[in-house]
């Protein structure tokens, strides 16, 4: 048996599994294509995470629609993070190309253009179905974990909480957030002393100002209602395929913080209310995060943490989670180490510094006798890629160079007509991209500070009115004492003052005689 034979032989039955599968490509042995040899995936391991690497322009995201349509086709939903914007054209079936016709003659797959089930969802004032989540949903230790806290910070944060849970007021978006933190150092001081104990002015300040900087990443268009429910990430359309969920994110590469924050919330989520799937042989949701570099590169080390422990516990869910970036040490240790399948295009060496990350890349894959990793990685074309995948064991697959196929869909945008056509027929659009502000925190506290500044207002005029009516009580008590005075004269006074009129009076007829 030739090499080429064996290594055909070895790809093939190590890629042959009892359960479903996707199938990428065909494996290449010295660069050449072996015809027949497929590179498998098997949807039973397909939630125990993956990573899609390599340079700009070597075919990162059509190895990502490649997965997203595979997948849709067997039923899975998914979510894709769009942050380049050029994944919409899943909506719209391929043209067509005599190139892809060859490609696909050379891997022994058919070629068959195809649309599949798009929802386009967005964080920001992006057309598409609004994502959004409540200040309340995100609980204490999740939104101090965002704002990254100190210890006594967050400490504040669940007195909040608290005292909103205690006082049935809704803390919906981040101005009622905002409110009752001015409230607990201001008009409710005495209140929450009372009951919390003392709350330091510094303190609240510093977590104002972490609000406000996430604010400016546009998270006050994220926090509030209608929340996006999970589940209809789930969705199935008539024909059985899952829907892929497209995220636009074009405008957010400079908002990171509100990327993670979103992401964090996401993933929280889905691992409260997703049951526990055990070993059911296929995912209940494929994640892909592209450009993940947004999310690790920006967040603090309490973020890295909750990540990380995320990344552990949510396969149990039957969820995978797919970072696409340009290079493997873009995303922690930590996190690497939980990836299953490895899609690494291309990657250059330009510098000292490459030749050593490419180093460092190729000791993240299984030994192999037919290739030289850290040679391979640098001479792979575009479309062609190393893949390492687990079987239906958890076993590490042989190391195989793969041509990849082409994606079914459109390798481009939707123009702005279709996207607009998508939309309009779009179910969750109608459910989500309604804009509710109903009474929560703000408006009641703000309700209660009226009333509070009335009763003050009115008690302060009743003090006002009694002391007036004191004063002018004293005034007729002293007008009333000094007439009495008047009245009561000394008699010898009285006597006086008589004899002297008297005098005066005969004085006056004595001098009337005389003339």
């Amino acid at each position: 048996m030739s090499r080429i034979d064996d290594f055909s032989t070895i790809i093939t039955e190590s890629n042959t599994f009892k359960g479903d599968f996707v199938t990428l490509g065909a494996a290449m042995l010295d660069g050449e294509t072996v015809t027949g040899a497929h590179v498998n995936i098997p949807l039973k391991t397909m939630n125990r995470h993956g990573l899609i690497a390599g340079a700009t322009g070597t075919g990162k995201t059509k190895s990502l629609q490649v997965l997203a349509e595979n997948l849709s086709e067997k039923g899975i939903p998914v979510l894709l993070m769009d942050i380049k914007g050029d994944l919409s054209g899943l909506a719209q079936p391929s043209p067509g190309h005599p190139k892809i016709d060859e490609r696909h003659e050379k891997i022994g797959l058919p070629f068959e253009a195809k649309s599949f089930p798009v929802e386009v969802l967005t964080l920001s004032e992006q057309d598409g179905v609004r994502l959004r989540a409540t200040v309340s949903e995100f609980g204490p230790v999740l939104l101090s974990r965002i704002l990254d806290l100190s210890e006594t910070q967050s400490g504040i944060v669940a007195v909040i909480f608290k005292y909103c849970d205690d006082n049935k007021l809704p803390l919906l978006d981040l101005k009622d957030f905002k409110k009752i933190l001015q409230y607990a150092t201001q008009e409710g001081k005495a209140e929450f002393t009372e009951a919390y104990g003392r709350i330091s002015t510094a303190s609240t300040g510093a977590i104002l100002r972490k609000i406000i900087e996430l604010e400016q990443q546009g998270a006050d268009l994220f926090f509030g209602e209608t929340s996006f429910d999970v589940d209809d990430l789930l969705r199935v359309d008539d024909e059985g395929r899952g829907y892929i969920n497209i995220m636009r994110l074009t405008d957010i590469q400079d908002r990171p913080k509100l990327f993670s924050t979103f992401m964090l919330s996401l993933l929280a989520e889905i691992y409260s209310t997703f049951p526990e799937q055990g070993d059911s042989g296929r995912p209940e949701l494929i994640m892909f995060i592209d450009e993940a570099h947004l999310i690790f590169n920006e967040a603090s080390k309490a973020l890295l943490n909750q990540i990380e422990s995320i990344v552990k516990l949510i396969r149990s869910k039957g969820v995978g989670l797919y970072f696409v970036t340009q290079n493997p040490t873009d995303v922690p240790e930590e996190v690497l180490g939980q990836l299953g399948l490895k899609v690494q295009h291309a990657l250059r060496a330009f510098t000292a510094k490459d030749r050593k990350a490419i180093k460092l890349t190729a000791q993240n894959y299984p030994d192999s006798e037919y290739y030289d990793t850290t040679e391979v990685l640098t001479s792979l074309g575009i479309g062609e890629a190393l893949v390492s995948a687990l079987d239906e064991k958890g076993r590490p697959t042989p190391l195989a160079a793969t041509m990849m196929r082409a994606p079914m869909s459109r390798m481009d945008v939707l123009t702005d007509t279709e996207l607009a056509s998508l939309l309009s027929k779009s179910k969750l659009a109608k459910k989500y991209n309604e804009t509710i502000d109903r009474e929560s925190a703000y408006e009641l506290l703000n309700e209660k500070i009226k009333k509070a500044e009335a009763e003050e207002a009115k008690e302060k005029a009743r003090k006002e009115k009694e002391a007036l009516k004191k004063a002018e009580s004293k005034r007729k008590t002293a007008t009333t004492r000094t007439r009495r005075k008047s009245t009561r004269m000394n008699p010898v006074v009285k006597v006086l003052t008589s004899a002297t009129f008297i005098r005066s009076v005969f004085g006056i007829l004595t001098k009337v005689m005389r003339k």
